[in-house]
């Protein structure tokens, strides 16, 4: 096995490899030569090649999404890294431990009018956990550094004594930036400088300290719990809304514990990865009927709590939003460890514990409640259950009816991967086999990088993947499928109505060209031929028929992957989506 010649290069090789961090995604360069070298060196590491960088990025998301573990995404200088930044974004807003390691031109060459240079140290400063910039090191091209950058030098010691303070401050600032990226489940940034040549090996490894992993000392704070159970206890109306999850999160015994409570309703949405029976996942289903009602105002003081308890990451649904920032909870409790938002402007205590911890102390004392409260909704929902049902037999083919067939189809313990916009709204409305796990990029709610996070996320599931799409997040994210790491059981369906249907249930929709051009978008794109250049097998279907065919095999096993594309009226689809409300009024 051989070693980049360049001490911080194999430092942070090493680092990795210490943390036990496997899976790196590289994008080609010659400035980063010193880091691919030395990854793809060692047989320790899983290392995939993704040219475009902003798909990588995404790719590298997916893996560490699903995996919940670090994964490591390398780029070289320049503009390469700034298309990392929709995936920083991301990660940062999800908790995921994303890991940017980026080359960079010596300081001395910035702003001189060098080639592929920017300023990137800190250029994902307000959406990092941290960021460790590396000093260049003064062994390594030490003609050159007198040459242009003297002043790196001491006058006072030899290059090889500098060397040992810049080896630990380096080793000083990576320890720091591995044990924050652990702690706090966030993305991290490594910048670090190169200095030519770089393709240079060696065949034994320096010397490295190595420090233990700091273990977070950060104690949990004491909450009043004799309060909090007695605000618990006597609460006719409790909502629970849970955001996105990773499945299992929560105890089944404690879903069950809050199933029984006749003074509690809990909320779900497709990315909670909770079911229930005598829970409510389509809460646009339950306000949006109310919204409509001429007693709007008594109905929603019905439904307001006085006690609310979110936990989970981001929340879908507008409406829940709009509904509880306007009849607010007396009490909101948010349970994270790290970060609570106040999406509800009504935000009270940040309990910072594990849910599963809170429910602990929380059902210490479990004292029977009389209410009303889950009985009065759990009616309103069968109801909404029974209408859809009868809706979903009058209405013709459109995007409300092929979801409603493509959701029911999904097989257990499949992974699901939603793209944003109106993909993940309509799978809210809609019911899927418990067993399948869902994942959507909540973090940012972008229509970018779907595609390639959902490449990323298949890769060590399992069983399948499923990305669900519509036909502009799979067109502007089209270049994740130039990957050679696409498993033969990864499948997509391109819900395809021919531009951003999501405009249209907008305000300010208006059927003009100007509309259709600057936020519709329409378009006519050919998805087969994208197929034909990726290698994919293509499937086509553009009524309730077809559907049903495509989808008996569709899940098959198969030689290549697999797109089908569902093609829906792109003038009628917002027409059913709201005359659906409107159904179950």
């Amino acid at each position: 096995m051989k070693y980049s010649s360049i001490p911080s290069a194999q430092t942070v090789v090493l680092y990795c490899k210490k943390r036990g961090i496997k899976n790196i995604v590289i994008s080609p360069g010659s400035r980063n030569a010193p880091l691919t070298l030395g990854f793809t060196e060692d047989s320790f590491f899983n290392c995939f090649s993704i040219v475009d960088e902003r798909c990588a990025a995404f790719f590298a998301l997916g893996m560490a999404q699903h995996l919940e573990m670090p994964v490591v995404a390398i780029c070289t200088s320049g503009s390469a890294l700034l298309n990392y930044y929709p995936a920083v974004a991301e990660a940062f807003y999800s908790d995921i431990p994303l890991i940017v390691i980026s080359a960079d031109r010596p300081s001395y060459k910035v702003d001189i009018g060098d080639g592929q240079t920017i300023r990137q140290v800190g250029v994902f400063e307000k959406h990092i956990a941290y960021t460790a910039s590396l000093r260049q090191d003064v062994v390594h091209a030490t003609s050159t550094i007198k040459k242009l950058a003297p002043n790196l030098l001491s006058k006072k010691t030899s290059p090889r004594e500098e060397q040992i303070l810049i080896q630990n401050y380096n080793e000083e600032e990576l320890a720091k930036l591995f044990d924050i990226n652990k702690d706090q489940n966030a993305p991290v940034h490594i910048n670090i400088p190169f200095e030519e040549p770089l393709y240079e090996l060696v065949k034994k490894p320096f010397e490295l300290n190595f420090p233990e992993p700091q273990i977070s000392t950060e104690t949990i704070p004491e909450y009043p719990w004799d309060d909090l159970l007695q605000l618990w206890n006597s609460s006719d109306k409790i909502m629970i809304i849970i955001g996105v999850s990773h499945p299992n999160t929560i105890h089944e015994e404690y879903l069950n514990l809050l199933a029984t409570k006749p003074n509690v309703i809990v909320f779900t949405e497709v990315t909670s990865n909770v079911n229930h029976p005598l829970f409510f996942p389509s809460i646009d289903s339950i306000i949006a009927p109310i919204e409509k009602s001429p007693d709007s105002d008594l109905l929603f003081k019905k439904l307001q709590p006085e006690l609310l308890i979110t936990f989970g990451g981001l929340i879908v649904s507008k409406k829940v939003k709009a509904f509880l920032r306007d009849y607010k909870a007396h009490n909101h409790w948010h349970i994270d460890p790290k970060k609570a938002y106040n999406t509800f402007f009504s935000l009270t205590l940040h309990l910072k514990i594990e849910v599963n911890s809170f429910f602990e102390k929380i059902f210490l004392s479990n004292d029977p409640v009389k209410s009303n409260y889950l009985n009065t909704w759990k009616e309103v929902k069968q109801a909404y259950i029974n209408k859809r049902e009868s809706y979903l037999k009058q209405i013709p083919f459109s995007d409300f009816k092929v979801f409603e067939q493509v959701c029911r189809s999904i097989p257990s313990n499949y992974m699901l991967q939603l793209a944003n916009s109106s993909t993940v709204r309509y799978a809210q409305l809609f019911d899927m086999d418990p067993g399948v796990k869902v994942y959507c990029n909540r973090g940012t709610s972008g229509i970018d990088g779907s595609v390639s996070t959902a490449i990323g996320a298949s890769i060590y599931y399992k069983s399948p993947t499923i990305l669900i799409t519509g036909d502009l997040s799979f067109l502007y994210d089209s270049n994740g499928l130039w990957n050679a790491h696409i498993r033969k059981d990864f499948r997509i369906i391109v819900i395809n109505n021919g531009g951003g249907g999501i405009f249209r249930i907008l305000p300010g929709k208006s059927d003009t060209p100007r509309y259709q051009t600057f936020f519709e978008t329409t378009q006519q794109l050919n998805l087969k031929m994208f197929c034909a250049i990726y290698g994919f097998d293509y499937e086509q279907a553009s009524d309730e028929t077809s559907l049903k065919e495509k989808l008996q095999s569709f899940y098959l096993p198969s030689s290549l992957p697999v797109l089908l594309e569902v093609k829906t009226p792109r003038i009628l689809n917002d027409k059913i989506l709201l005359a659906y409300f409107d159904f179950i009024s």
